[in-house]
């Protein structure tokens, strides 16, 4: 606990908010509920030429007009290319398009159409959420069109809050009782399954089979988090940069979108649905063509709780195999191989705190990764792969139905746990996969049969702790820290001002070795990214003077393994590395609890 000699009251307003740093004892793991309802929900399948309904039998409104844009600290965007979503030749034969036969269910959206040649665009997603989106509560159900910012080109960022709770304002669903949720899809603009699928579960959430299950949780549903991608076809914003590699720097103004949404509903399940690359690396380096229709995994990155993993495992990965296992869809753990020819290694993904997976992870929520298969083949099997996500996405919100109370139990104490290992024990500063070996089922390219391949597999579930330090009680920044401070509160971190000159205990960053380089990750390097600091540092314990105006980040808070992984330098996604920080004399781990007198800031 923070001991200060002197306090001011907005100092004490301060202290009072931070827990105690005391331990906190483990509860027992909650028993199995009842029996799962099963079925995915999707719209009937016409008969051959029937016309398919519109989604709500009403003219679409207007689209929102987001109020504000976030501005970018990154290069202006490049000049958009809009990619038509036509026909193309088929990467592969029809012994292997033969394996992925439509599902007995038809979805439809905009985009959908049995004519379209492009998916549904941001134009038309907004009058789909704005349609839904009724001032007046229907029945119980409330709901409401959130403008969460716009994008780089201004495209809005829309999403939609389906509840049955008093208001739709975050205090309400916080005195509901009701767990949130909150879905993301097409962060990468050439992965459009995800947005399509969620706009099939707004509309059965609001009006249609999903409905009832407003009854115990709370849904947010952001179809589409990178509309610039999404209109030229490509994975990257419209700067360059991949915004799922964005979420602990928060460059983008989508991704400080997403994180807004987390700040301000604290769900307790993300879901981002993507899609992944089907021929392409693996026809090159294997003969062979990727199989499953769905690719899953959870959080995967060092200081995530045991207990949210073991959520992660037991309440949503199996009954989610399961889910798609009896709509006949096959599922794996998520892989994916690097962009050298010569690497022949798979891995799972990554274990780098900066992707949404597992940045929301480490805000405390079990935070889920859902990839179908479609990029690189256009609108291929298109029904198959909204079905996937559809059946994924529809099992983990019958879960989280099922699993509320379980759900807000398992958080209350992990939240608390976090909060009171500061100053105790060893903290993972950097960790790795693990090698080693496994079979994965491929499909050959010719027959379109299964084809059976060893593979060198880099396993994110069980991981190596590369780097490890005493955990600190917080950590010390200079005055002139303001571009990290900014960050670091919008991740949903306390950060405190340094009212009046004091000192501390702590660990200073003594530099050993230095390299240039880029931020990679197990595909290679990362798209958009500046170049990077690559330092190893040796820390050495001194009494530091803290000067008024200088900041205090402590670590006795839920989201404190956020901050770690910002602030110790020798990491590739460190504030440092990025140059958010740029000495190491700017920043300290704080070794003891400090004396120190705080102001309140905005």
């Amino acid at each position: 606990m923070l001991r200060p000699t002197g306090w001011k009251a907005s100092a004490l307003l301060a202290a009072l908010l931070l827990t105690a740093c005391s331990s906190t004892p483990l509860p027992p793991w909650p028993a199995a509920p009842t029996a799962r309802t099963s079925a995915p929900t999707a719209a009937p399948r016409p008969q051959p030429g029937a016309v398919v309904p519109a989604p709500l039998g009403q003219a679409p409104l207007p689209p929102a007009q987001p109020q504000g844009a976030i501005a970018s600290p990154l290069p202006p965007p490049a000049p958009l290319v809009v990619q038509n979503e036509g026909p193309m030749a088929p990467p592969y034969g029809a012994a292997v398009a033969a394996r992925f036969p439509d599902p007995t269910v038809v979805y439809s959206t905009p985009g959908l159409g049995r004519d379209r040649r492009a998916f549904t665009t941001n134009a038309e997603l907004s009058q789909w959420l704005q349609s839904l989106a009724d001032p007046a509560p229907r029945g119980a159900t409330r709901t409401k069109l959130l403008n969460l910012g716009m994008s780089q080109r201004g495209e809005p960022i829309v999403g939609l809050l389906a509840t049955r709770a008093a208001g739709t304002e975050p205090v309400n669903l916080d005195n509901s009782g009701r767990p949130t949720v909150v879905l993301v899809g097409q962060q990468h603009g050439d992965e459009p399954a995800g947005s399509e699928a969620l706009l099939v579960i707004s509309r059965e959430l609001v009006q249609g089979l999903l409905e009832p299950l407003l009854d115990r949780i709370n849904v947010v549903v952001v179809p589409r988090a990178n509309p610039d991608g999404a209109a030229a076809g490509t994975r990257v914003t419209a700067n360059g940069v991949d915004m799922n590699r964005d979420h602990l720097l928060l460059q983008t103004p989508e991704a400080r979108a997403l994180a807004k949404v987390v700040n301000d509903y604290r769900p307790i399940l993300v879901v981002d649905a993507h899609e992944y690359t089907v021929v392409g690396r693996y026809l090159q380096k294997f003969n062979a063509i990727q199989r499953y229709d769905a690719l899953l995994q959870y959080t995967t990155t060092a200081n995530y709780p045991e207990f949210l993993t073991k959520a992660s495992h037991e309440w949503y990965h199996l009954p989610m195999t399961a889910a798609l296992k009896a709509q006949g869809l096959t599922s794996d753990w998520y892989y994916t191989t690097s962009t050298n020819p010569d690497d022949k290694r798979i891995s799972m993904g990554g274990t780098q705190p900066d992707t949404g997976r597992n940045v929301n992870g480490l805000k405390n929520a079990v935070s889920l990764l859902i990839e179908t298969r479609g990029v690189g083949i256009g609108r291929m099997h298109i029904q198959r792969r909204v079905h996937s996500q559809v059946t994924a996405i529809t099992s983990a919100l019958r879960t989280t139905a099922e699993r509320a109370a379980n759900l807000e139990q398992v958080r209350s104490f992990v939240v608390r746990d976090v909060s009171a290992q500061a100053c105790r024990d060893q903290v993972v500063v950097e960790a790795a996969a693990t090698p080693t070996q496994r079979e994965l089922d491929f499909l050959d390219p010719e027959t379109g049969a299964d084809k059976l391949i060893r593979v060198e597999w880099n396993s994110s579930l069980a991981l190596q702790a590369v780097k490890t330090r005493a955990r600190p009680c917080g950590y010390w920044l200079s005055a002139n820290s303001t571009a990290a401070v900014e960050r670091l509160r919008l991740l949903g971190l306390q950060v405190m001002r340094v009212a009046e000159p004091g000192s501390a205990l702590a660990d200073i960053y003594r530099e050993t070795a230095r390299e240039s380089g880029n931020r990679q990750d197990v595909i290679g390097t990362i798209a958009g990214g500046a170049g990077i600091v690559r330092v190893q540092v040796s820390p050495v314990r001194s009494a530091i003077d803290v000067p008024a105006g200088s900041f205090y980040v402590p670590l006795n808070q839920p989201r404190a393994n956020l901050a770690v992984a910002a602030l110790e330098p020798d990491t590739q996604n460190s504030y440092f590395a990025n140059h958010l920080i740029q000495d190491l004399t700017q920043a300290a781990r704080v070794m003891a609890p400090p004396s120190l007198v705080f102001e309140e800031t905005n």
